[in-house]
């Protein structure tokens, strides 16, 4: 039997998506202070902050398996305290390769919830017919910013393993008490405690792998903006000014206001035609970066950027969850690797791309794979993955 669902239910999931990152943001704004501490070079931070992406694509199956033979709730409970435990591991690094360790351990917990979330979100969309994902991922990008905001106002009364303590285990306590209140969404095929039987690669719907072209170039751009965005706008800018770092800015609002308006454009256009319309906008801001125009021009271009890669990622899981009810999490944790690892590779292959060719025309070099993700898009219509199931009840998700 479904479980009764209320609007009470997508508020706390939304709450647990805007909670989970509080963590994150205290180590984000720690890692100067680590990098100073250990000594290390960019090149050697940068080697040593690939312990979390490592982290997340080594574990999001053993995750998935975890959701599917328990549940998302028993995760959110059992995982928010070692997310919290863990979170100080990086700040007593005393090597590169202990800061390494310390965030593959870190990641992991953080790759747990990241899927659990994911696969909970999507097992709503399924058992209430709402469309919620694009504005769980809002939030998530929410708490990002409030936690990272935190860390820096407790700057100054606090030391930093104080900052990252009293963060994470707030939020994890909030967020325990959250999931205790949210029902179990497992689907019937799922047996009880006996997960569904381990999948080769060919045993994945043909589906999953449409549905993962599109979504790698749209995160291949995630990545490489965020690394790279302030960088461009420092080598188009005159020497010594101190916007670069609007650029940032300016991206980040806009993928955080994408993703709040996603799931409103998704229920009156279609998630294929959303889609296409926000690719087809991330291609005008890569468009506006590399053309020769005032550099005030490539702020917009930063813009359009961030609104047109905001939904691409939800949008996706949404579609990956709607595959299958026997393996969503497993899908879903699929499309997660191949997500995170496109984005983990894009900032390298940008970096050397700008160092033969210059950083324009590396940039340049996003917009083939985003064509590639406008003639994918159709692959996120709901009807052409599988027959809509009937509803017996409308659910309200407020």
């Amino acid at each position: 039997m479904t479980p009764t669902l209320s609007p009470r239910t997508v508020r706390l999931i939304m709450a647990l998506f805007f909670l989970h990152p509080f963590a994150l943001g205290g180590w984000f704004a720690q890692i100067p202070l680590v990098q100073a501490n250990l000594g290390l070079t960019n090149a050697q931070l940068a080697l040593a902050l690939l312990g979390m992406p490592v982290a997340f694509i080594t574990m999001s199956k053993l995750a998935a398996k975890a959701v599917d033979r328990y549940g998302a709730p028993f995760v959110f409970i059992t995982v928010f305290p070692l997310q919290t435990a863990t979170a100080l591991f990086p700040l007593y690094a005393i090597s590169q390769l202990t800061l390494f360790a310390a965030l593959v351990i870190f990641g992991s917990a953080v790759a747990f919830l990241s899927v659990a979330l994911n696969v909970y979100a999507g097992q709503y969309e399924k058992a209430s017919g709402a469309s919620v994902m694009n504005r769980c991922h809002g939030f998530w990008a929410l708490g990002l910013m409030v936690g990272s905001l935190l860390a820096a106002t407790l700057a100054k009364p606090l030391s930093p393993d104080l900052i990252i303590l009293v963060l994470a285990a707030s939020s994890a306590a909030v967020a325990m008490w959250s999931a205790r209140s949210l029902p179990d969404l497992k689907p019937q095929t799922s047996q009880g405690p006996q997960s569904t039987p381990r999948r080769k690669l060919r045993d994945y719907p043909s589906a999953l792998f449409l549905i993962v072209l599109f979504v790698v170039s749209v995160t291949m751009t995630e990545g490489a903006m965020t690394n790279w965005g302030a960088v461009y706008m420092a080598e188009r800018l005159p020497e010594g000014a101190t916007t670069a770092g609007l650029a940032i800015t300016v991206y980040s609002g806009s993928l955080a206001f994408g993703r709040f308006v996603g799931d409103f454009l998704k229920v009156r256009i279609g998630a294929a035609n959303l889609a296409r319309l926000t690719v087809g906008i991330a291609i005008l801001g890569i468009l506006l970066l590399v053309a020769p125009l005032p550099p005030i021009v490539a702020f917009a271009g930063f813009a359009c950027i961030g609104l047109g890669v905001s939904v691409g990622f939800p949008l996706a899981v949404s579609a990956a969850a709607a595959l299958e009810d026997a393996h969503d999490a497993d899908n879903i944790a699929f499309l997660s690797i191949i997500a995170v690892g496109s984005n983990v590779i894009a900032p390298p292959i940008i970096g050397l791309l700008a160092d033969s060719i210059g950083m324009t025309f590396a940039l340049a070099a996003l917009l083939p794979g985003l064509c590639l993700s406008l003639i994918m898009a159709r692959h996120l219509s709901s009807n052409a993955l599988r027959p809509a199931p009937a509803r017996s009840k409308q659910v309200d998700a407020a």
